[in-house]
């Protein structure tokens, strides 16, 4: 490898480490895009787990903590018990519940 590639290499590698709280999504850190992504993962495997909330009709959006709902429920049962679960999960500050009853 030539002198001015490793130098390269290295200005690139420099600026990673330097940028490492960069900003990744609408003011997010890289650190709290993994920490929102994994609340929405062990949310959505509870979901799977319940015998009450159908996973596959309930989206979920996480951005600093916050828990945003959206989709179709089949009761009000239903819709409780998804926030409930959320609001239950580890990392979770505040939900909004956007699920809509479906008639």
């Amino acid at each position: 490898m030539k002198a001015s590639s490793r130098l390269a290499a290295l200005a690139v590698v420099a600026g990673l480490a330097l940028s490492g709280c960069a900003v990744i999504r609408d003011q997010q850190s890289a650190g709290a895009y993994i920490d929102d992504a994994a609340i929405s993962t062990s949310l959505k495997a509870k979901y799977v787990e319940s015998k009450t909330v159908s996973a596959g009709s309930v989206q979920i959006e996480t951005l600093n903590g916050v828990v945003q709902l959206s989709g179709f429920v089949k009761s009000a049962a239903e819709k409780a018990e998804a926030e409930r679960i959320a609001r239950e999960t580890k990392g979770v500050k505040e939900v909004k519940n956007n699920l809509q009853i479906r008639p």
